[in-house]
């Protein structure tokens, strides 16, 4: 089913709670779907911000390749389940967003290693474009290359 076709009933019966329950804990199924996106968000952001490969720039964001591909592969049925349901634009906006996140942060506590002499803001998004599109190709491509090759591969292309 589609995310509009699901009813609250039908999320209780497979969690295996009454309504009241439900609806003690959210205003109604954007609510649930909602929160879920922030876990998934919070989640990723606490993996992406423990990211001290920060030895120059293409090392830190090889690193942040390596820890998104592999959350992306741990949480497969959740990413493909956003994507079925055509929502590639609120997966791209959730990476995106949580890996800028982490980018700012880095740079804010004084880890300045990861930008060179161009402004970081064009840095980031050079790598994020490229990290964030080899994630989703990897997503949709099913089993056609291993994380491990695309990552292999990210690292002959990335030159910087």
């Amino acid at each position: 089913k589609t995310f509009e076709e699901i009813k609250v009933s039908d999320i209780c019966n497979l969690a295996l709670v009454n309504r009241s329950t439900f609806y003690a804990h959210f205003d109604d199924k954007y609510d649930l779907l909602a929160n879920c996106l922030d876990d998934l968000k919070q989640n990723l952001f606490s993996l992406l911000y423990v990211n001290d490969n920060d030895v120059n720039t293409k090392e830190y964001f090889m690193e942040m390749l390596k820890i998104l591909i592999n959350h992306i592969d741990e949480k497969k049925d959740i990413y493909l389940a956003i994507l079925v349901n055509n929502r590639n634009g609120i997966l791209m906006d959730i990476i995106l967003d949580v890996a800028n996140k982490a980018v700012n942060e880095k740079i804010k506590v004084g880890n300045n290693n990861i930008v060179s002499n161009i402004p970081t803001d064009v840095v980031s998004k050079f790598y994020l474009g490229a990290i964030i599109g080899i994630c989703l190709y990897y997503l949709k491509s099913g089993n056609k290359y291993s994380k491990d090759d695309l990552i292999k591969y990210l690292e002959v292309l990335i030159l910087l």
